[in-house]
């Protein structure tokens, strides 16, 4: 099964909120074959995008059915690519749709309790935001990897959650990648632009979704400009 290891920098690649599984496949097809080695890990991170009213705030979770098909699809693309396959949110889902792990928010349960549900096998990451003590409390806890963000604007958290977590900076990578062996992803409005610095402060993973999914000339040139942007920073 794969899973998120230290390596030399990869993407993270996170789905859109929503997506057409006539056309998806291929574009992720197209994206984890363009560069190999690039991508490590692929998110399943499916939202209903209906806009919120005055009820519901935030973006509520796309339908079970909806998660649990979109996976056995997906799954299938990624693992001839070894691209670990992590499902977002819900470790419950993440069993049923039988993925490599999940992607837990702080609200989304404990790491405690994801690993019981899930075994010793699964992969576990936990957002952690801004904070060391957050990061240090998941791996205490047994999580397989922690995520720092958002380091720039994103269109993919509301502008209350990025004011409620905090911004870090890049002190919080170095330390993070000195002091410790656990895997951590930096995420929020990450380009092959603006990731460079990231990749020096010693981010593990750069996670990605509208500079890949968005890009003008698909998704494989995305992550080819990427995989450049990671061996200029580590070159550099």
């Amino acid at each position: 099964m794969p899973t998120l290891e230290r390596t030399p920098t990869q993407l993270y690649l996170i789905s859109p909120p929503q997506i057409d599984l006539e056309t998806f496949p291929a574009l992720l097809e197209a994206a984890l074959s363009a560069s190999p080695g690039t991508v490590g890990a692929f998110q399943l991170r499916l939202k209903d995008t209906t806009p919120p009213g005055p009820d519901r705030l935030t973006h509520a979770h796309a339908s079970e059915e909806k998660v649990l098909y979109a996976a056995k699809i997906l799954k299938r693309i990624c693992h001839p690519h070894e691209v670990t396959f992590i499902l977002n949110d819900s470790a419950q889902l993440a069993l049923e749709a039988n993925a490599d792990g999940v992607h837990l928010g702080q609200e989304d349960g404990s790491v405690e309790e994801a690993r019981q549900l899930l075994g010793p096998d699964k992969v576990i990451g936990v957002s952690c935001h801004a904070s060391r003590h957050l990061a240090m409390e998941a791996g205490e806890q047994g999580a397989d990897y922690v995520a720092f963000g958002a380091f720039h604007a994103t269109t993919s958290k509301s502008p209350e959650s990025l004011a409620k977590w905090g911004t870090p900076d890049l002190d919080l990578l170095q330390w993070w990648s000195t002091y410790t062996t656990l895997p951590c992803v930096a995420i929020g409005g990450m380009t092959p632009a603006n990731c460079g610095p990231m990749v020096k402060a010693g981010a593990d993973f750069i996670a990605a979704l509208s500079a890949v999914w968005n890009h003008p000339e698909g998704p494989a040139e995305a992550v080819k400009a990427f995989a450049a942007a990671f061996a200029s920073a580590q070159n550099g």
